[in-house]
C-alpha cells in the first residue's frame, strides 16, 4: 500500500500516558493514515529538563505502542546530534520521506499559540502541515502574529492536508483525556499508583528502573 501521509506527534513524553496515546489514535483514525508516530525529544529546548533520560523516555513510548499497529515510536530526534528544534526534525523527515508526501505535525492548542517563539518557526509550513488539537468549544484567541499566520495557512478539511505535502494549518476539535505527565510524576513520587493513567508496560518500566522517585514497599 502506498503511504498516504506521514503524521507524527512530538513531545517530551515524560512519561508517555493514555492522554497522548488516545489523541494519537483518534488522529490516526480521523486522518485515515496507516499510523501516527510518536517522536520523543532528545533534550527539549522549550521546557525544563526531563525527569529521566531520552533513552528511557523512548523505551517507555516503545513499550506503550508495542501492541498497537496504528501507533509507532520513532527515535529520529534522539538519534540525531542536532538540538531538538522542530524545524530541524522536519528537515530530517523531509530528507527521509521525499518532497511529495504530506507531512503532518500534531500539536496541542497551547503549544500552537506559542509557536511564534519557536526556532525558525516561519519555515515550518514550508516543510509540513500543522494539525492543532483543540478542545470542543475552545475560544481561539491568538496574538496578532499567530492570527495572521493562521489566516494565511488555514485549511478547513483534512483533504486539503492530504492533497499537498505541506503549508496548511488545520484546527481539529478533540476531547483529550484529562491526564498530564506532571500528574503522573507527582503520584509516583508520593508513592501512589498511576495505573490506568498510562499503559501497564510503562508503569512496569517506571517501577523497574525506579523513575520519578519511585520507591518499592
Amino acid at each position: 500500500m502506498t503511504q498516504q501521509a506521514f503524521a507524527f506527534m512530538g513531545g517530551t513524553f515524560d512519561p508517555v500516558h493514555n492522554g497522548h496515546l488516545r489523541t494519537a489514535l483518534e488522529i490516526q483514525q480521523w486522518l485515515g493514515v496507516d499510523r501516527v508516530c510518536l517522536i520523543p525529544s532528545k533534550m527539549p529546548v522549550h521546557r525544563d529538563e526531563p525527569g529521566c533520560t531520552s533513552e528511557q523516555r523512548l523505551a517507555m513510548v516503545q513499550a506503550a505502542v508495542q501492541d498497537e499497529p496504528s501507533l509507532a515510536a520513532d527515535d529520529c530526534e534522539i538519534a540525531s546530534r542536532q538540538p531538538s528544534y522542530s524545524v530541524l526534525t522536519l528537515q530530517s523527515l523531509r530528507q527521509r520521506l521525499g518532497d511529495d508526501l504530506p507531512l503532518c505535525m500534531i500539536m496541542g492548542m497551547d503549544a500552537y499559540l506559542g509557536l511564534h517563539r519557536w526556532h525558525q518557526w516561519q519555515q515550518i509550513p514550508e516543510l509540513a502541515h500543522i494539525i492543532v488539537v483543540s478542545r470542543p468549544g475552545y475560544q481561539f484567541e491568538p496574538n496578532a502574529e499567530m492570527a495572521e499566520f493562521t489566516a494565511r495557512h488555514r485549511a478547513e478539511t483534512k483533504d486539503q492536508l492530504l492533497d499537498r505535502p505541506c503549508g496548511q494549518v488545520l484546527i481539529h476539535e478533540l476531547t483529550p483525556l484529562g491526564i498530564s505527565a506532571t500528574q503522573v510524576r507527582k503520584q509516583v513520587a508520593r508513592g501512589e499508583s498511576p495505573r490506568y493513567l498510562l499503559p501497564d508496560p510503562v508503569w512496569h518500566y517506571i517501577r523497574l528502573h525506579r523513575l520519578y522517585g519511585y520507591q518499592s514497599n
